[in-house]
């Protein structure tokens, strides 16, 4: 018997049909293009493609409902090393999220990246790329969050960027930009350029955004900076144009101004101009005059300065930058009435060091060393060639009284762990402090790698130099960060800007961005640091030396959490393995030291300060981590029972531990 069926039947079963194969759809060529991708480029053995499987089913790869396109791919901290080569991920064309930051990848994004037209979301940061910015970046006008932070890229910003309309995040923070900044006419809500090379004015389009959003920058100016014709030191800002009025063409607004008035005109100006530069010419030998009469002449002995460079473990680098005082060289020394001398006077703590005074410092050659969160840093060469670090402070509220309290204790602090405050000045509008030279050249997020026994270095000195400052001198740091721990040649630590934060408002900007990052989650309410508090962020530090990461970065996901938080959510996934900085894997034995000083990272952040050990009881554990070492390193590593010093009062020496000579990533 011979079946046939109604016309109407076959238009329902073709679209039953069509509907099951649209159902199994496999995006073909998408799947393609990442096959190539992870076949040329090296990546860590958790992200494992199964060929034979859906692409939609693969670690990081998010398909649209249809399953016909890859719209998002998100592999951050997979490991991946090397260059992004041309013809794989760029031939995603429905790509909507590229999120592939905290890698090693290397050399410019692809110029194929100009195919991701619906591209809405890109995350490369904290990678080594490098290169002029890509150009093929400004041509995806759907681009909604743009991240290139913590990278090598250089050259200048270009103006093309205005072609990404609907940006309203953009991150360039940590990298090598240089020339003036354009000005952007996207409605941008979160924006960062620190800690670049960047030079000029800032636009008055970008001037709404805080000024942690350009410190670093040491050539830039104008708000929210301080402005461009502010100068204390020696100030690499540069000096705004002169402008130079036109003649009026019209009189009245219709008739032109006759020739003789015109001559009267610029007869009249010469005059005054001369009139003017005789008045200041008088003013300043009359300044000057009174200014030597005054000076007083410190002595003391002559003393060498110790070279050192700062650290900047994963980044933690640069701080919110300065505001300024429009103060100048003659304002401090000009004193007038009883007070003049007093104001003239460097005081000089524990016996002091240097044989100069405040006329010799300000006559010094001085340049910037940086922008800290709590003032700008110069060093300055005095003429007997005695170089030390002046650091201008800003924000503070303490009276003399106070002020000259707090100093002096901060003058007792003597330790092979804590930068040693030489002298201070006080005066209504400047307040100054004194120490040794040390060759400040912030290494930047990720621009540098320290083996495994120098992290431990850092991380045993560091404690030393804290326990001494709370058990000793009763002192709360209340600053600490990667930025402010200094290595000397050896890298040995000292920790600097200590005992600075009650002199300070707890209101001002500057206070909240002042431990950004390695601020307790108390302090964000009470805005008092606290021992418990400097533990806190002591372990924020000791999960930089792990993980390589800066906590003060963009972001460390796509939603911005915190480095302790994105710590915590690995290690509950049981991916412990990947918290680790890859650059540590290069080094044999030493899984079990790198888990151990974890879990004392781990107490230290705890949410609740009581949960959190003592200063002392955190150096206690990590030199019990060098005692169980040292039966394995024939005593190579020592620990002592004093919570802030070794067995003989100096960090003790740590084994080299070299990398093979060949290393699969």
């Amino acid at each position: 018997m011979r079946l046939s069926l109604s016309p109407m039947l076959i238009l329902p079963v073709l679209l039953l049909i069509f509907s099951i194969e649209r159902s199994d759809s496999e995006p073909t060529q998408d799947k393609q293009a990442l096959q190539a991708f992870f076949s040329k480029v090296p990546h860590a053995s958790r992200v494992d493609w199964n060929s034979s499987d859906s692409v939609c089913n693969w670690v990081g790869v998010q398909c649209n409902p249809a399953k016909t396109h890859v719209h998002s791919l998100r592999l951050p901290a997979a490991g991946l090393v090397g260059p992004i080569p041309e013809n794989t991920i760029g031939r995603l064309s429905e790509l909507r999220v590229l999120s592939i930051h905290n890698n090693r990848l290397t050399g410019n994004l692809p110029s194929d990246f100009s195919n991701l037209t619906f591209l809405r979301a890109l995350y490369v940061g904290r990678n080594q790329f490098s290169g002029e910015f890509p150009a093929s970046l400004t041509q995806l006008n759907r681009l909604t969050r743009l991240d290139l932070s913590s990278n090598n890229f250089s050259g200048s910003i270009p103006f093309s960027i205005n072609n990404l309309t609907s940006l309203n995040g953009l991150f360039l923070e940590n990298n090598n930009f240089s020339g003036q900044i354009p000005s952007i006419n996207a409605k941008l809500i979160d924006f960062n350029v620190s800690n670049n090379n960047l030079n000029g004015s800032i636009p008055k389009s970008l001037s709404k955004f805080p000024e942690a959003s350009f410190s670093g920058n040491l050539q830039l100016c104008g708000g929210p900076l301080q402005p461009c014709n502010s100068s204390f030191f020696p100030s690499p800002s540069p000096s705004p144009e002169a402008v130079v009025p036109s003649t009026p063409a019209e009189v009245g607004g219709k008739k032109k101004l006759s020739k003789g008035a015109i001559i009267g005109i610029a007869v009249a100006a010469a005059v005054a101009f001369l009139l003017l530069l005789l008045c200041l010419v008088f003013c300043c030998l009359r300044r000057r005059k009174s200014g030597s009469s005054k000076a007083a002449a410190l002595k003391g002995p002559a003393a060498g300065v110790a070279g050192a460079r700062a650290v900047g473990i994963g980044g933690g680098g640069g701080g919110a930058g300065e505001a300024g005082t429009s103060s100048s060289k003659d304002d401090l020394t000009s004193g007038t009435g009883p007070e003049g001398g007093e104001r003239n006077r460097l005081v000089f703590v524990n016996g002091g060091a240097y044989s100069f005074d405040l006329e010799d410092l300000l006559r010094a050659s001085a340049e910037v060393l940086g922008k800290g969160s709590v003032g700008t840093s110069y060093k300055a060469v005095l003429e007997e060639g005695t170089t030390v670090v002046v650091k201008r402070l800003k924000d503070v509220v303490a009276g003399k009284k106070e002020f000259e309290t707090q100093m002096e204790a901060l003058g007792k602090c003597k330790h092979e762990n804590v930068v040693p405050l030489r002298a201070f000045y006080f005066s209504k509008d400047e307040k100054l402090l004194v120490y040794d030279y040390m060759a400040a050249g912030s290494r930047g997020a990720g621009r540098t790698s320290l083996d495994w026994d120098n992290r431990m270095k850092i991380a045993l000195g560091t404690a030393r130099g804290l326990a001494y400052l709370h058990v000793t001198n009763n002192l709360v740091h209340g600053n600490i960060k990667s930025s402010n721990v200094l290595l000397h040649p050896n890298n040995d630590p000292a920790v600097s800007d200590y005992g600075l934060s009650n002199i300070f408002s707890t209101n001002t900007s500057s206070t909240n961005n002042r431990i950004a990052g390695y601020r307790a989650p108390e302090v964000v309410e009470t805005r008092k640091p606290t021992y418990k508090s400097d533990v806190y962020s002591y372990g924020v530090l000791l999960l930089e030396l792990l993980t390589g990461k800066s906590p003060n970065q963009a972001s460390l996901g796509d939603d911005g959490i915190d480095l302790p938080r994105w710590v915590q959510s690995v290690v509950r996934e049981e991916w412990t393995a990947e918290v680790f900085d890859v650059e540590l894997m290069r080094y044999h034995n030493i899984e079990e030291e790198m888990v151990q000083l974890l879990q004392i990272a781990m107490a230290c952040v705890s949410t609740v300060p009581d949960q959190r050990p003592s200063m002392p009881e955190a150096l206690r554990m990590i030199e019990d981590m060098n005692r169980s070492e040292s039966n394995t390193d024939d005593g190579i590593r020592q620990s002592s029972d004093d919570p802030s010093k070794g067995s003989d009062g100096h960090t003790p020496p740590m084994e080299s531990r070299t990398p093979p000579s060949s290393v699969t990533p």
